[in-house]
């Protein structure tokens, strides 16, 4: 099996494990219609890892060949969800748009996938939660690798469990993960000020279809939440290297926590980098006081069952680990 071969049958076995029939299905079958195609050789030439631990490439084409469905495309259309063809009706469909489109597709793969997951957003308000039980402070909000900015509009959401919601009192939408563990605390937290930064940020307007192109054709839910989510006014994302944008940013504001979280992001800065991003952190973090305390949640893969999650304060420097999320956020075992 070649290297991009081994590629696409790491990713169709991600999918089928994240609730993705579909995408399963599509990544199995594509090493066999590219071959000895230009595309294959672009993508069997491309420098580096092209897996899901390196630069995505199946999720790339995946993500190209729903943008063309979204856009209007009759023959995927006819073959996408909520259709079931057979197997034969199902390649020869993909194997035309990959003939028909060939330049479009070339075009969206030259960028990596940005998959903006309100489903994330669960977290972040359970984190918050804690944060406020804890400082009891307006939240002055940060978010690194922020996409399209969906999520730093999270104080618009609500968190439900069969027991008990937190969030948003009149919620835009409604986050409902499988939820392990202890309620949250049932303590309201309020948005001072937000921004965010990514190295190439989407716009909720002009990048409306390449967002909703890397959710997975058979997983409406997703869908409908991040269609809501971007019916809100966007929130402020600048284009810039996170490691350069945030310390210009932590001098504290008086009587407000600084909140800084990522999900599913830390894996894809650079080493100087994330380096950088600790030194400023943990250099603010010393400066903390009980009236402009510091906070940093994240939601990360480290090898275990779905992203670990954790939350560090200052002042004093404590560390708590809340437990694990699957990473699509479609449930939290709480830990706290």
């Amino acid at each position: 099996m070649s290297v991009l071969a081994g590629a696409f049958a790491t990713q169709a076995q991600a999918c089928a494990a994240l609730g993705s029939p579909f995408m399963a299905r599509l990544c199995a079958i594509l090493p066999d219609l590219l071959e000895d195609t230009e595309l294959e050789a672009r993508l069997s030439n491309w420098p580096g890892d092209p897996g899901p631990s390196g630069h995505s490439l199946p999720l790339r084409l995946a993500g190209a060949l729903h943008a063309l469905q979204l856009g209007g495309d009759a023959g995927l259309g006819a073959i996408y969800p909520p259709s079931a063809p057979d197997d034969a009706a199902f390649s020869a469909g993909i194997a035309q748009a990959l003939e028909t489109h060939a330049t479009a597709i070339n075009e969206f793969i030259d960028r990596p996938p940005q998959t903006n997951e309100v489903r994330r957003a669960a977290f972040i308000i359970a984190a918050a939660s804690v944060v406020a039980d804890r400082f009891g402070l307006p939240l002055r909000l940060f978010e690194l690798g922020a996409s399209a900015g969906l999520n730093l509009n999270f104080d618009r959401f609500a968190l439900s469990t069969n027991h008990w919601t937190r969030g948003a009192g009149d919620p835009v939408l409604t986050l409902t993960p499988d939820w392990t563990g202890v309620p949250l605390p049932d303590v309201p937290f309020t948005v001072a000020e937000r921004r965010g930064v990514d190295l190439t940020p989407l716009d909720p307007v002009t990048d409306r279809r390449r967002l909703l192109a890397y959710l997975w054709p058979d997983q409406p839910e997703r869908m409908t939440l991040t269609r809501a989510a971007l019916a809100l006014p966007p929130a402020p994302v600048d284009a810039g290297d996170a490691g350069d944008w945030l310390p210009a940013r932590l001098p504290p504001t008086p009587g407000q926590t600084q909140l800084i979280y990522h999900t599913i992001a830390w894996q894809y800065f650079p080493a100087p980098v994330q380096a950088r991003l600790r030194d400023a952190i943990e250099t603010a973090g010393k400066s903390a006081m009980p009236d402009t305390p510091l906070a940093l949640a994240s939601m990360e893969a480290d090898g275990g069952d779905g992203a670990a999650l954790s939350l560090r304060l200052w002042p004093g420097d404590e560390t708590l680990h809340l437990g694990r999320a699957d990473f699509h956020g479609r449930w939290i075992r709480w830990h706290a």
